[in-house]
């Protein structure tokens, strides 16, 4: 059912954060000597502009685009058809190209072309015509035509990550307002639910009471229970939950204001209480979730942490999560923190810096076990130490 709290700031709180987000991005275009950055990602846009428009949808049809300039008016391609939903927040909205082929069919060369004179047109106009121009990510075609109309591209993830970790007071504000219609959503899911319901019909109750609170929509189906548990990532099925399962879940829910309400509880469905396998891996997997928030400060590096992170049994290492911490805002943002076994994949380093917010993780599975704990809360860093942004509680009678 819908409640009567409000999850969304008010609207000079929200001018307030696109007008910091908007400053973010430029300083990282100065410090990238880049005139402008051209904004595929449908969070990226969200971010840099305050549109959105069908995110899940433009997430693999691009089919809009904004290009924000290190100074001056941020110019934004729209599907015509639904132009009317930014104006009031760009002022500058023209129609869109796109290179994709269920749009235009064997007509994507010609389409890229015609994309790429655009963008050096619009340089042009703007007086910026052979400067540096970041890119997000783009069909091949685009960059290829971009190339051949002497674009200067360069990669332009990293400006925009880089821009995202930092948060304003403002910003916190709201993400604690939206990660608190999420908490009540998950409140509402173990209130109704009963064993012989199954995992389909807990994440559908997770995913309704979110969008009732002003929630948009899932990234994942990360439910489970019993021995779907573990390992961790299994999605959710039509399995029936039994008396006394483990149910374990990861809410990864787009709450209210685009905000990434990221938080992981387990517990036991029925009126059983946990048995001495299920106390022994909560209290493992809470023991690693205060550890490793208890390490988080401004000026740590990252490959430190991971040195200095909750160190897992032998028998749980091999199912561990994939992550010790991760970026949190409009979605999983920069930095991720890999444990040390996985620094082959990719770990890299950095530092922690004050106003970060980042999820710490936890997931308990014994190899070859019956079940799995995960748990997971969203951390403010700030001068004086970590902060806990969420208040669902845990167990604390499991322990």
């Amino acid at each position: 059912m819908q409640d009567d709290a409000n999850y969304f700031v008010d609207e000079a709180a929200e001018r307030r954060i696109q007008a910091h987000r908007l400053q973010r991005v430029r300083e990282r275009l100065r410090e990238a000597d880049c005139a402008a950055i051209v904004l595929f990602d449908p969070i990226g846009l969200r971010y840099a502009t305050g549109t959105r428009n069908m995110q899940v949808w433009s997430m693999h049809n691009l089919f809009r685009y904004a290009v924000v300039f290190e100074s001056g008016e941020i110019v934004l391609f729209e599907l015509p058809s639904s132009a009317h939903l930014s104006r009031g927040k760009v002022a500058d909205i023209r129609p869109s190209l796109s290179t994709d082929y269920l749009a235009v069919g064997e007509r994507g060369d010609e389409m890229g072309r015609r994309w790429a004179q655009s963008i050096a047109d619009l340089l042009r106009e703007k007086g910026v015509a052979g400067e540096r121009l970041a890119i997000d990510r783009a069909d091949l075609a685009l960059v290829l035509a971009g190339q051949r109309e002497s674009l200067r591209l360069v990669p332009g993830q990293q400006i925009m990550e880089i821009a995202r970790a930092i948060k304003s007071s403002d910003e916190i504000d709201a993400l604690r307002l939206s990660l608190r219609s999420c908490e009540a959503s998950v409140a509402a899911m173990r209130e109704r639910l009963r064993p012989g319901m199954r995992e389909s019909d807990a994440l559908a109750m997770l995913v309704d009471g979110s969008i009732r609170r002003g929630g948009e929509y899932p990234e994942t189906r990360l439910l489970t229970s019993g021995p779907r548990t573990n390992p961790w990532f299994q999605e959710t099925s039509n399995r029936v939950l039994e008396n006394g399962d483990l149910l374990s879940f990861d809410t990864d829910l787009i709450g209210p204001m685009g905000f990434y309400n990221d938080l992981s509880r387990s517990w036991v469905v029925g009126e059983r209480g946990p048995d001495d396998a299920q106390r022994r891996l909560y209290a493992l997997a809470y023991a690693q979730l205060q550890h490793n928030t208890g390490l988080l400060r401004p000026g740590l590096g990252f490959l430190e942490y991971s040195d200095k992170s909750f160190r897992l049994p032998d028998n749980c290492l091999p199912n561990r999560y994939a992550d010790v911490a991760h970026g949190c805002g409009l979605g999983v943002e920069y930095p991720l923190i890999w444990y040390r076994e996985d620094e082959q994949w990719g770990a890299y380093d950095g530092v922690f810096e004050e106003n970060m917010v980042v999820c710490v993780e936890s997931f308990v599975g014994e190899v070859g076990g019956h079940e799995g704990v995960k748990l997971e809360q969203p951390v403010w860093i700030t001068a004086a130490g970590p902060v806990v942004l969420a208040e669902y509680p845990f167990e604390m009678d499991y322990l």
